[in-house]
């Protein structure tokens, strides 16, 4: 006479502990511990670790052609170079600073036409990517006396600022500069927070020297 078969889903009792199957204990705990490492560990590890770029004071921002910004203390030097560590080519620069809740970027690129022109054209390359409220576009001149067009953004992931500009360098027509665009982002409720830094290092652009 052979043994009935078990019931179907039954669990031998060796394998039961508190009514549920230990064989399914290692599968599970490793999907524990990949959801505690994503939600937990990755982030502790990110704020543990030092930035190892973090902006010094007296440290300038090389913006090519011997062009320069004071960035602010205690930021990262996400992308870019400082003044003295190699060539920096005007047209395709790329400088973002960081800090928690905000960033500052700087991008240079060949434009012939005015700084209105250039922010223009910027906005109009981003499309529906672009902040939603637009605010009253106005200038901002920096300490050396360099004026740039600047238009302030707000949108529910946060707040920003635009500012273009025609940076000549050494030997340069102000008309056949570069251009650069000055851009900062914040989280909701931030920028007020960060103003000074941000004017400090959008009133430090300083243009080439002339020959």
């Amino acid at each position: 006479m052979t043994a009935p078969e078990p019931p179907q889903g039954w669990v031998p009792v060796e394998h039961r502990l508190f009514g549920l199957d230990r064989r399914t204990f290692t599968p599970a705990l490793i999907v524990l511990a990949i959801a505690l490492l994503l939600g937990y560990g990755l982030p502790a590890l990110n704020a543990a670790i030092p930035w190892h770029n973090e902006i010094r004071a007296g440290d300038l921002l090389d913006l090519g052609d011997g062009a320069t910004a004071v960035p602010p203390a205690g930021w990262q030097l996400q992308s870019g170079t400082l003044t003295g560590a190699s060539v920096t080519n005007p047209t395709s620069l790329q400088v973002v600073l960081a800090t928690g809740g905000a960033t500052i970027a700087l991008r240079g690129a060949a434009y012939s036409g005015t700084a209105e022109a250039f922010l223009d054209q910027v906005r109009r390359s981003e499309g529906n990517d672009a902040p939603a409220i637009d605010g009253t576009r106005g200038t901002v001149t920096t300490t050396a006396g360099l004026t740039g067009v600047a238009q302030s953004t707000t949108s529910p992931s946060g707040d920003g600022l635009d500012v273009a500009f025609k940076v000549a360098g050494r030997g340069e027509p102000a008309d056949g500069a570069p251009a650069l665009l000055f851009r900062v982002r914040t989280a909701p409720g931030q920028f007020e927070r960060f103003r000074g830094e941000i004017d400090g290092v959008l009133r430090s652009i300083t243009p080439g020297a002339s020959r």
